[in-house]
């Protein structure tokens, strides 16, 4: 009964440790990078739509297959939706199966930043806009060639400019 109660101490106390640490992660998180375009909360949420400041300010995620361009096959400018900020081209658009609009490459690398993310207990690499520091999505190594990579962003966190022909 005391090796069972000392075993249920440690759980708790490893629980508590990590909800710290992510809590940490999380705040230094925003503050860790500077960014051209900075905006109080207040200023972010008169400009953007509900979702859209759900995404962009709190990192969420929507729905797969929900978003406006998951299946957007025009040719065109992905934007940041926050700042107007050139981001991908359709170009480097393609099928990845997830439901959200994916890349290989964006226009330039200097056009977004990576950042860890350790939220929901794993570590992936969080796409922000390098403008304005706006959550765009996750980066994967699992895309098509010439660079491997699945740059899997949200609908919400973009804007489209088609290309005059």
């Amino acid at each position: 009964m005391k090796q069972h109660s000392s075993i249920i101490l440690t759980i708790f106390l490893l629980f508590g440790v990590i909800s710290c640490s992510n809590s940490q992660q999380k705040e230094s998180k925003k503050s860790d990078m500077e960014y051209e375009i900075v905006k109080t909360e207040k200023e972010w949420k008169d400009i953007l739509t509900e979702e859209e400041f759900y995404i962009l300010r709190e990192a969420g995620t929507e729905r797969a297959f929900t978003g406006e361009y998951w299946d957007n096959k025009e040719d065109g400018i992905y934007t940041c939706a926050g700042c107007q900020y050139e981001l991908f081209d359709s170009e480097t658009k393609y099928k990845s199966g997830t439901g959200w609009p994916s890349f290989f490459k964006p226009i330039t690398e200097d056009k977004v930043a990576i950042k860890k993310d350790r939220s929901l207990g794993m570590v992936r690499e969080e796409v922000v806009c390098a403008r304005c520091g706006g959550h765009l999505g996750h980066v994967f190594p699992d895309g098509p060639e010439p660079t491997g990579l699945r740059y899997c962003l949200n609908s919400a966190a973009l804007d489209f400019q088609k290309k005059d022909k």
